[in-house]
């Protein structure tokens, strides 16, 4: 169950300073503040779920997220991680249609909601926010392209080794600048890069036993960047 909570004013959210209303003027941010809702949710919790009408958008003020679709046998394929400040939700929204995937977190996180008419007001009367909605979905699409490039190409190692990088890039290192600061399960890495927990497994022990990564409890440190990159077949 989600908990309602009072949350800092946008005007004093850091994450608005980064997010898709970072143009708002303080009249618009004040609208804004009115008009979102907030809410706590737990370790694993669903914030919306695949084929379920799009109603609201969803921005994470904080914690991280992961999307994914099901098969019809139930297996599960991560399309988009998510982190603080992004939005969840808009094409279906934008599209009037029913969500693709599914919202889930991955670690404690607060999502604010916006209703549907005040955004699509919002967009309106302030071209920023729709062009900066573009760039979003540009960028969406060229890394849908690329995902489905590498899983009809690239071998699962070199799939593996651009899905630890990829995690890197999302969620970033911890204090030491290696250890990346997110926590996700073999079948998580597995569902990431499209193939069998069990393989994910073994390609992850080969990565250790190369010396490329190392694990920190259930997180995963980079020891040699440069051969990762170079093994991903990415530019870095």
């Amino acid at each position: 169950m989600r908990t309602t909570y009072t949350l800092a004013k946008c005007k004093n959210c850091n994450t608005h300073l980064h997010s898709l209303f970072e143009t708002l003027d303080p009249k618009e941010t004040s609208l804004l503040n009115e008009h979102k809702s907030c809410s706590f949710y737990k370790k694993n919790q669903i914030i919306f779920s695949q084929n379920s009408q799009a109603h609201v958008l969803y921005i994470i003020c904080s914690g991280k997220v992961k999307l994914y679709q099901l098969s019809e046998n139930g297996r599960e394929q991560i399309v988009r991680m998510a982190n603080a400040g992004d939005i969840l939700g808009y094409r279906a929204l934008l599209s009037n249609d029913r969500y693709t995937s599914s919202a889930e977190t991955i670690e404690e996180a607060n999502i604010c909601v916006i209703p549907k008419e005040f955004f699509f007001n919002l967009m309106a009367k302030n071209p920023s926010i729709t062009a900066h909605l573009m760039r979003i979905l540009s960028d969406d699409l060229k890394k849908a392209e690329h995902k489905i490039t590498d899983l009809a190409q690239k071998p699962v190692r070199e799939r593996m080794a651009e899905a630890i990088l990829f995690i890197k890039e999302t969620y970033g290192y911890e204090k030491d600048n290696a250890t990346i600061n997110v926590v996700l399960t073999r079948e998580e890495l597995a569902n990431i890069v499209g193939t069998a927990t069990e393989t994910a497994i073994r390609l992850l022990s080969e990565l250790r036993q190369e010396h490329l990564i190392d694990f920190i409890g259930k997180k995963i440190k980079i020891l040699n960047h440069a051969r990762l990159t170079e093994l991903a077949n990415v530019n870095d």
